[in-house]
């Protein structure tokens, strides 16, 4: 029998610690040859541990939520044979200290069974109930002291739930110290009680990794956020009618691809807006590849999925790719490469959305769109109030590399190219 040592592998791209996020064995459990013994997280994708070999289970090393350097062994599984890095016995676990007394083993059981059959006394106090002086008639109100009033306040305690022990029925702190050590506090008035329950949840995983980079861009980028409003009336009958004369392998489209395009448009006229700011060194990388991470929501909190080089792609491949990666992302497959790397970002609520938002930019983005809901509202066409269909968008600028003016401009190119969508579709 030996020991085989399970390390935390290097998961490639520099990555020299990842977070462990699940476990998927315990101690003394059988494993066979690449079932997945573990779980860890780096950046924002989760890369699975396979066990190399077949065996039990016989140490593990290392919490959830713990930051595991590459090399790291964190399991140590037994196998038959002459396999494995280490003795079986050093894996095996220190044996339970023998009880010392001079006793036979009959005397022990006997003083055991014994203490097990003394009553467990109870205190005068906890044995004590209210009593009641004289009954009191229903409805009528309860006899207490100021004092004693202003504490059961204090406590929720509805006094009409106790009986007073004192005359004619009169409630005493002594009535209050036994109904409160009874555990059974009576409802406050109305029938609602306070809930003074604290529930710790460990920041693990996913979670850790938003709120890390969500502290990370507020404390650093100073932003801007630019609300407009968008005619969005044609663009969506223009939609309608493409779904409507969709063609087999094409996929639905919806707001988020015309967007995209709008984007592609926009940032060739103003490329600053799709860089990399490197705040430590000073020096802003201005990308010609136009990569657009669509913020999704998942079961496991917020993931980006990142569509590259959108400005190679037209409007159906825009829209295949995004409901390709935010599959991925929601059912947990999406792949490191596919999650980072994005030039901007596109935050879209769907249709509870809101009317305006002011989305967080992903470091070291310098710009993030954020997509509220489509609502009726009424506008002026000059000679009278119409019905259109009216989207805002919200997006905020690192005003370090964004001026106010540029944020404006980009923004408005976008409103113009959405409220005639045919441009979009106009190269040069």
């Amino acid at each position: 029998m030996g020991i085989q040592s399970i390390k935390l592998p290097d998961v490639g791209e520099g990555v020299a610690e990842a977070e462990l996020v699940e476990w998927h064995v315990d101690v003394g459990d059988p494993v066979r040859e690449d079932m997945v013994l573990a779980a860890v997280m780096t950046g924002k994708a989760t890369v699975e541990i396979p066990s190399p070999v077949e065996g039990e289970v016989v140490w593990r090393g290392g919490e959830v939520g713990d930051v595991i350097a590459t090399g790291t062994v964190i399991l140590k599984i037994k196998v038959a044979g002459e396999g494995g890095d280490e003795e079986a016995a050093e894996a095996a676990p220190p044996e339970e200290p023998t009880v010392a007394d001079d006793k036979p083993a009959a005397v022990v059981a006997a003083d055991v069974s014994e203490a097990v059959r003394q009553p467990e006394q109870k205190s005068p106090t906890s044995q004590s109930t209210p009593s009641s002086g004289s009954p009191r008639a229903q409805g009528e109100k309860p006899l207490a002291s100021p004092a004693v009033r202003l504490r059961a306040k204090e406590a929720g305690i509805d006094l009409r739930q106790l009986s007073g022990s004192g005359p004619a029925g009169r409630i005493t702190h002594d009535d209050l110290d036994a109904f409160l050590q009874q555990g059974s506090a009576a409802p406050v008035r109305g029938g609602l009680q306070p809930n003074k329950a604290i529930t710790e949840i460990k920041v693990v995983g996913l979670r850790r990794r938003i709120a890390e980079r969500m502290a990370l861009s507020k404390s650093r980028i100073p932003h801007i956020t630019y609300v407009e409003e968008v005619d969005m009336t044609a663009l969506e009958e223009l939609r309608t009618r493409l779904n409507a004369d969709q063609k087999p392998g094409r996929p639905k489209l919806t707001i988020l691809p015309f967007l995209m395009r709008a984007i592609v448009r926009a940032v060739a006229e103003q490329p600053m807006v799709n860089s990399l700011y490197d705040d430590d060194a000073g020096i802003i990388r201005q990308h010609g590849g136009v990569h657009i991470g669509i913020a999704a929501q998942t079961p496991a909190g917020l993931v980006v999925p990142v569509v590259k080089h959108a400005e190679a792609r037209d409007l159906f491949d825009c829209a295949r790719e995004v409901a390709r990666l935010s599959d991925a992302a929601r059912n947990g497959t999406a792949q490191r490469e596919e999650l980072t790397g994005s030039t901007i970002t596109i935050s879209s609520l769907g249709a509870m959305g809101g009317i305006v938002s002011t989305p967080v930019i992903n470091h070291p983005e310098v710009a993030v769109i954020g997509v509220n809901k489509i609502a009726m509202r009424p506008q002026w066409d000059g000679t009278q109030f119409v019905p259109r269909k009216m989207m805002n968008l919200s997006s905020s600028f690192d005003h370090r590399v964004i001026d106010g003016w540029d944020a404006a401009t980009f923004v408005q190119r976008l409103k113009a190219l959405m409220e005639a969508p045919a441009m979009i579709f106009v190269e040069g």
